[in-house]
């Protein structure tokens, strides 16, 4: 089943999407330097994570607990 059709599966997507691109914008900066286009939105899944860190980390361990126990 596609991640789009199943909320739990495209949430899980969502916040990996985020965390990734917070990750990769913390080591290699000068790739995620584009704000527009295709890239752009990559730039702004890493300023979601970067502002909302504890809120991202918050729904990344809500998912892990939910992922191992459900």
């Amino acid at each position: 089943m596609s991640a789009l059709f199943n909320f739990h599966s495209f949430l899980t997507v969502v916040l990996l999407g985020i965390c990734a691109c917070t990750f990769v914008k913390m080591h290699f900066p000068a790739i995620l330097e584009q704000r527009n286009g295709f890239r752009g939105l990559f730039w702004k899944a890493a300023r979601i994570g970067e502002r909302l860190s504890p809120w991202v980390a918050a729904g990344c361990f809500t998912m892990g607990i939910s992922i191992i126990f459900f």
